[in-house]
């Protein structure tokens, strides 16, 4: 199956005599997840016949993107979705507590994180910019959304055209505030080279797991060869242009990147910097080869870059109480097929 995206969308509907404000109104009604004939005027005083007519089929389509296949509640307020997309491959979407979702933007990913579920069965194909929409309808038809994080499966820089697209629309029919739509990269310099160019400009999250450059190339051994240092310059550009802090992100993986050493090299990128970090502890998983540092060593870790004045929040990836961390589902349900 050939990905899906919007512009294939707006197309159909130009073909089927659709003019601009009646292309908007329908995309508008799709991303809020309301019927597509939805608005303040009636659909038989405002679209053509040819459009009427042709709105169940495009409702069908799109409906057809993805649906959810299982959701498994946590009990921190999140929710994980495994979405089956229309060629029967999975993917995996989070309902976040306070409003907001995570989804994938790839089947698989060819970075290879070696502390990542996702990446271990590489790339299988990208997602098209309407599946990729499709998980924020999928959601936004179970809860309310106001933020959307591209941190599901995948590396939104290998897909960037589709991502952009997807970006793009929500940020403006679908009516997210540009700076709640999380753009979440291992660090590639077409991000820095092509999101500031876009009419929505997206907050950025970094995954630097490291500021060690040898140790950050073991840990995402297919990431672009980037210092961290020239990462952290290229981000804080992109932070002070925006108005949006980037928020960096820190799996913690015992005995590897949580000692003193780690901590002064983050003191040395981040001080004085528009910057978050978020620390992460890490999914364990049976076959898996980290751990998660203890409570305390994680506690003193945020102290300590607090009193150096580096803002830093512990994070938890959601799901962990059922095994749901990114990847789990998918590979489980694989697991059960097979």
């Amino acid at each position: 199956m050939m990905a899906v995206r919007i512009e294939q969308i707006r197309r159909s509907l130009r073909e089927q005599g659709a003019l601009p404000c009646h292309e908007e109104r329908i995309l508008r009604s799709w991303t809020r997840a309301l019927p597509l004939d939805s608005g303040p005027v009636r659909p038989e005083n405002y679209f053509p016949l040819s459009i009427r007519t042709a709105l169940p089929g495009l409702a069908a389509q799109l409906a057809g993107l993805a649906r959810v296949r299982t959701e498994h509640a946590g009990d921190d307020g999140s929710a994980r979705l495994l979405v089956e997309l229309g060629d029967g491959q999975a993917v995996e979407s989070v309902l976040l507590p306070r409003d907001g979702v995570c989804v994938s933007t790839q089947v698989g990913c060819a970075v290879g994180c070696t502390f990542c579920m996702t990446g271990r069965e590489g790339l299988l194909r990208q997602l098209g910019s309407a599946e990729i929409v499709a998980q924020v309808v999928l959601a936004r038809a179970r809860r309310r959304v106001r933020k959307v994080a591209f941190m599901g499966m995948g590396e939104p820089a290998h897909n960037m055209d589709n991502v952009l697209e997807a970006i793009d629309l929500l940020g403006t029919a679908a009516n997210i505030a540009h700076k709640n739509l999380v753009f979440s990269t291992v660090g590639d310099r077409r991000v820095f080279e092509r999101l500031p160019q876009g009419r929505v400009k997206p907050a950025l999250a970094l995954s630097l797991h490291s500021t060690r450059a040898e140790l950050r190339a073991q840990l995402l051994p297919k990431a672009p060869r980037i210092d961290p240092a020239e990462l952290v310059a290229l981000a804080e550009t992109y932070a002070r242009a925006t108005g949006y802090p980037i928020q960096y992100q820190w799996t913690l993986l015992e005995g590897i990147n949580d000692g003193d050493d780690e901590l002064d090299g983050i003191v040395r990128l981040l001080a004085g910097k528009y910057a978050v970090m978020n620390f992460i502890p890490c999914n364990e998983v049976e076959e898996g080869a980290y751990r998660r540092p203890s409570q305390e060593r994680t506690l003193a870790m945020s102290l300590h870059l607090y009193r150096h004045g580096i803002l830093a929040k512990l994070r938890q990836s959601a799901g962990q109480d059922i095994d749901g961390g990114c990847g789990q589902l998918r590979a489980r349900s694989i697991a059960q097929a097979a």
